[in-house]
């Protein structure tokens, strides 16, 4: 556990070492979800980043398009 503030604005400041082990760099979006009286932040990853990672993995066209639906569900929540 890791403790930090949150400033005078509202802003909040994970501490170095989370940013680098959740590879929050400065400008990266995040997703904001609240479960279980717990905030949780998720960077998202585009496509590319995505394809990168796992650039042998196959997915249909139908499955792709269920993922987007899904993640947009997630961002407008």
């Amino acid at each position: 556990m890791i403790k930090s503030r949150v400033g005078s604005k509202g802003e909040l400041f994970p501490p170095k070492e989370l940013r680098e082990r959740l590879g929050l760099h400065p400008h990266t979006p995040v997703i904001y979800t609240i479960k279980d009286g717990k905030l949780i932040v998720e960077p998202i990853i585009s496509v590319k980043e995505l394809l990168k990672k796992s650039p042998e993995k196959e997915i249909s066209l139908k499955d792709f398009q269920e993922f987007r639906r899904e993640l947009s569900k997630r961002i407008e929540s």
